[in-house]
């Protein structure tokens, strides 16, 4: 579902990533672990279109993503691609609603039916109550919550998730933890996680190790 091959990128004289292989099939929850500059960031970041490599190839879902157009790149990524950060960057002016709603509203979807799916997903993440509050009414816990309801709104084939719990105290951190298992396999959304957490790693179907801009094991 999701190939690179051969994914190099450099910043100035460093060589950040080295020749990275990967491949994820559809519905696999994959977490990529190692010391800090090791790549792990850089490299989701690359996989999900966010920056490009010096060199290599991606492709999802047969599209070869880095042969087509700025344009036509943005409105791939924000149909199929979901991104969850460890800090949320939610819209602090909007309500948790019209956060979530935001992607889909970008992809020109139907108002309501973008709406109807909002409101869905966030009862389904416990947040039916707090749909109406912004940002900042919002525990860390609660907004990271609607950060992956975002996510998810236009039904993305895979979610990229950068250290999603770095931010988050144990409790609500295993709360996300399965949460993205449950949605995992409820959905067959597959999902590749950079972190440091060892609990949210062992919760994954497959987890790689990085170390010096190559994946090792």
């Amino acid at each position: 579902m999701l190939k690179a091959e051969k994914i190099i990128k450099k910043f100035g004289n460093l060589s950040v990533l080295k020749g990275v292989d990967l491949t994820i099939q559809q519905g696999e929850m994959v977490s990529i672990v190692g010391s800090s500059g090791a790549g792990k960031s850089t490299l989701l970041h690359i996989l999900g279109t966010l920056d490009l490599p010096d060199s290599g190839s991606i492709q999802l879902n047969n599209e070869a993503l880095l042969q087509l157009s700025s344009k036509k790149l943005a409105a791939f990524r924000n149909k199929h691609i979901g991104f969850i950060f460890q800090f949320h960057h939610l819209l602090p002016e909007f309500d948790a609603l019209e956060n979530v709603s935001i992607p889909g509203w970008i992809a020109q979807s139907s108002k309501k039916l973008v709406r109807d799916r909002a409101a869905y997903l966030l009862e389904t993440l416990g947040l039916a109550n707090r749909m109406s509050h912004k940002p900042g009414e919002l525990s860390g816990g609660e907004q990271q919550r609607v950060a992956v309801a975002r996510a998810l709104i236009n039904e993305p084939l895979i979610v990229f998730a950068d250290e999603p719990t770095g931010n988050l105290d144990s409790k609500n951190a295993r709360e996300l933890h399965q949460l993205f298992v449950d949605i995992n396999e409820r959905t067959n959304t597959s999902f590749l996680i950079v972190t440091h957490n060892e609990e949210l790693a062992a919760l994954s179907g497959r987890t790689l190790q990085m170390k010096d801009g190559l994946i090792v094991s």
